[in-house]
């Protein structure tokens, strides 16, 4: 037996303790979302982006949800190679046996049960209806089930963040003991603050590890607060190394963590978080866009990372600075998430040096009075409708230029 079958690739990735795993989960928690259903084909064309993105893991769905999820589950694991897929799984062995099913076309290493099941308060009385006992009971059994038919399996406590912390330790060590390799503490409701992120995975960590040394802990925040991608990167500090998250932030409610802004957060200071992620990032515009497509969805223009406005300038003290050097005003590169370019985008707060650039692009050299004419009918135009294209700076310019030639014509004379 090859190495390759006996060994599951998130192990081999996690051998690595800086390697943060990125799992995305745009093809599950994100399609759930009000808006954002896709088809089989439009859940193929993501995978292969995601693919192409480097994302560690792709959960590909929820298989026992319906017989058309199974059946997307099977063809994105069947027909796209590279990622770990991942299905999830309530805590029942019928989940269970349906997520086996869907990821059986994918290699034996990269497929990873997912299961879950609550384990706060107000989930075991309101919703499950079980005793403390009975969950731990539950866990233990279902995820060592999966264990026997996967090599890869992550358990999640669902609303972990309003769970006890003494139980939720102890919910997860079952999980461990029963052979669960990633253990996500996710932040089912998006209650949760990053300082309290921080020190609930530093705890977790105290006490799991000892006994389980090669378990990784993962972080799944959500977004009602605004906080998702905070969380996410204070869950790395307190010793996470997974953090999962969807295309745009997508997922149920106010959407999940940004997967781009998570990457180009630890890429862009890794000076503080001291972590690598491997995704090529220069695909992140066009996952973006590829989401925006396949789901019919609009995209803020001031989103971090992928919105036109991200490498976008108006105010002349920064179009003047990032002519001088482009490092005045942005800490990332354009062209290293997918941009060809910054754009300076040509309104009432540029300033003349911007106007004068663009006016030479197109074949204008300004200078002195003319530029001061020039500038001056731009503003009035700018006040009057907002954004200045090339066709209207090119108007402005024949309007200014126009009087001067017929002032030579006549003089000629």
């Amino acid at each position: 037996m090859s190495r390759v079958d006996r060994v599951s690739r998130t192990a081999e990735i996690a051998a690595d303790p800086n390697r943060v795993i990125i799992f995305d989960t745009t093809l599950r928690d994100g399609e759930q979302a009000p808006g954002f259903s896709m088809s089989a084909e439009s859940k193929l064309k993501m995978a292969h982006v995601l693919r192409d993105l480097g994302v560690d893991v792709i959960e590909a769905g929820f298989a026992a949800a319906s017989p058309g999820d199974e059946e997307c589950i099977r063809r994105v694991s069947g027909e796209v190679e590279g990622p770990v897929f991942a299905s999830l799984s309530r805590a029942n062995e019928k989940d269970i046996d349906a997520s086996f099913r869907a990821l059986a076309p994918a290699p034996k290493s990269h497929r990873r049960c997912h299961v879950f099941l609550a384990t706060s308060p107000i989930h075991r009385s309101a919703k499950l209806r079980m005793s403390t006992n009975e969950v731990l009971a539950t866990i233990s059994r279902t995820v060592a089930y999966a264990a026997s038919l996967f090599d890869d399996v992550e358990f999640s406590a669902e609303d972990a963040f309003r769970t006890e912390p003494e139980f939720l330790a102890e919910a997860l060590m079952a999980a461990a003991d029963a052979g669960a390799q990633t253990l996500n503490v996710p932040d089912t409701v998006g209650y949760a603050t990053p300082e309290e992120s921080r020190q609930r995975f530093a705890y977790l960590d105290g006490i799991i590890r000892p006994r389980h040394a090669d378990i990784i802990f993962s972080s799944h925040a959500h977004n009602d607060l605004g906080l998702a991608v905070a969380n996410s990167l204070a869950a790395v500090e307190g010793g996470a190394r997974q953090i999962e998250g969807a295309v745009n932030g997508i997922g149920e409610r106010a959407g999940n963590a940004s997967i781009e802004e998570v990457i180009m957060a630890l890429r862009t200071r890794a000076d503080r978080y001291g972590v690598t992620v491997a995704a090529e990032s220069r695909h992140l515009v066009r996952s973006s866009e590829t989401l925006r497509e396949v789901t019919e969805s609009v995209i803020a223009r001031n989103k971090a990372i992928v919105g036109l406005n991200a490498f976008a300038h108006e105010a002349g003290i920064h179009q003047h600075g990032m002519m001088a050097d482009s490092r005045t005003y942005e800490i990332m590169r354009p062209e290293d998430v997918g941009f060809e370019g910054s754009y300076f985008v040509l309104g009432k707060h540029s300033g003349r040096h911007a106007v004068g650039k663009r006016a030479e692009a197109l074949g204008h050299a300004l200078e002195g009075q003319r530029l001061a004419e020039v500038f001056a009918g731009f503003k009035r135009r700018a006040d009057e409708i907002g954004e200045i294209n090339d066709a209207e700076l090119t108007a402005i310019i024949a309007a200014v230029t126009a009087p001067q030639q017929d002032k030579t014509y006549a003089a000629a004379g």
